[in-house]
This record gives structure tokens, sequence and C-alpha cells, in this order.
């Protein structure tokens, strides 16, 4: 398989389930791995242990739209895929590439337009391409040949966030978004709490691909800005999105 993308709204868990996927690749061997945070919060390479330099949001503010700041015998395209390159957090066996924050007052035109024309060629590289994105999927959308395999929709346990799911998957077909296949994930939830659930995840009509219990030692690495590649194997959050990563991936 090739591109994953984890979406839901803020405070769900999707950026915590898009770096167990990065890890259970990574555990799998199934590297290099491309991971790419497109949430404008960015807590991405945090989770993940990589520190975040050059954003592709702040690269317009350091001249990178300027015809002026293109050194001599270099055209605008090969500036713009040398700054991507320079964008990408680089580790053994994965790289992050960081959107960043919108330019301007909002508007994240400047970086979708880049992801759109280098994304694909940069993808092509990895084995893997692990997506964390907004509730919005602007960075799906804008997606040319490349196609999302699965979209991974998640949702705490609730009425409230499986609803927020429920408009996260009415836009991707609004926006006519090429996925392989949508799946569902609750989040954060005991399995009787998912039976309580079930009418309202019954309306999603996608299968309940996992439910991702609550994990303390989650929250403790958190609390101590540690990354989540240090979480035992036995961690209640890696046994299920583990197995939830198996049905997903067939190596």
């Amino acid at each position: 398989m090739g591109t994953l993308a984890v979406a839901g709204k803020g405070g769900t868990g999707k950026t915590t389930i898009a770096a167990l996927a990065v890890r259970y690749l990574l555990n799998k061997g199934e590297t290099p791995v491309l991971a790419v945070d497109a949430d404008p919060n960015s807590n991405l390479g945090q989770t993940l242990g990589v520190e975040v330099g050059l954003t592709v949001g702040s690269m317009r503010e350091q001249g990178f739209a300027g015809e002026r700041d293109i050194p001599g015998g270099m055209t605008k395209d090969q500036f713009v895929e040398y700054k991507m390159s320079e964008a990408l957090a680089e580790s053994d066996s994965f790289d992050l590439l960081t959107m960043g924050r919108p330019e301007g007052a909002g508007c994240y035109c400047f970086a979708n337009n880049l992801i759109r024309r280098f994304m694909d060629e940069l993808a092509g590289g990895y084995r893997h391409v692990v997506m964390d994105n907004e509730a919005g999927l602007e960075h799906i959308s804008r997606r040319t040949t490349r196609q999302t395999d699965v979209l991974l929709l998640v949702a705490d346990a609730g009425v409230r966030g499986i609803q927020a799911a429920r408009r996260v998957l009415d836009l991707a077909v609004e926006m006519k978004i090429e996925v392989g296949e949508s799946i569902f994930v609750l989040n954060r939830a005991g399995e009787n709490a998912a039976a309580a659930l079930m009418p309202e995840i019954e309306r999603l009509k996608l299968p309940l691909a996992a439910v991702i219990p609550e994990d303390n030692s989650l929250f403790e690495l958190e609390v101590s800005g540690r990354p989540l590649m240090e979480l035992d194997d036995d961690a209640p959050a890696v046994a299920a999105t583990d197995h939830l990563f198996d049905k997903i991936y067939s190596f």
C-alpha cells in the first residue's frame, strides 16, 4: 500500500494514530517512510521525535516565491524543488515534511500549490506515505497522480465526535477525492462505549476497523514530551493499532 491519510477533527488523537502508523511500518522494516504533517498545528514531528526546522508554510517569508531570490543558473522550479528538499526533516528510516502554519491571514493556497506540484514526485521515492491531515482535507484534495489508498477517519467516543467524522466523510465525497478505501476508528474508547454508540456509527456506513482504548502510557509520554516511538510494544494503544494496521497493510 502507498498512502495512508489520517483525518478527523482536532483533539481526536489522529496525530497519535498517524505516528503509531509510522512506528508500525518501521518495526515491520517497511522503509523508507514519508510522514507528512498537513495539520497547521504541526504536532507530528514532536510525536515522532523529529525536530522540525523549515516548514513549507514558512518558505514564502524566506523569499521562496521571489524571482530575485533565486540563485543564478537555477530555474524557479529547480529552486522550489531544492527548498522542498531542504524542508525535509530526515531520520534513519523515515523523513518528515511539515506544512506548518498558513500564509497570511489563514490562506493556505501557496503551500497547497507546492504540494500539488511536487508531492507526487517526492512521495515516489518512498515505500509508504502517512499523512496527518486537518479536518478540511485540503492537502488530500490537491493530490494529483498519487491516489490516497486508505482514508482513516478518527473520532473520539461521543456522538458529536462521530458526527464530526460524518462531516469529514461528506467533505471527501463533495471534493471528489480519489480514495481507495475509507474506514473508521473509534479512539480512546472502551468496547462498552462502542456498543452504546453503534447506532450512530452505523450511520457512517463505514466499517468500524478498530476501537483504540485509553492508554495511560500515551499520556505519560505526552506529559514528558517524549516521542511515541518509546512506547512499549505491549502498550494497549500499540496492541490495538498494530492489529488495525495488520488489516490495512499486507506485506
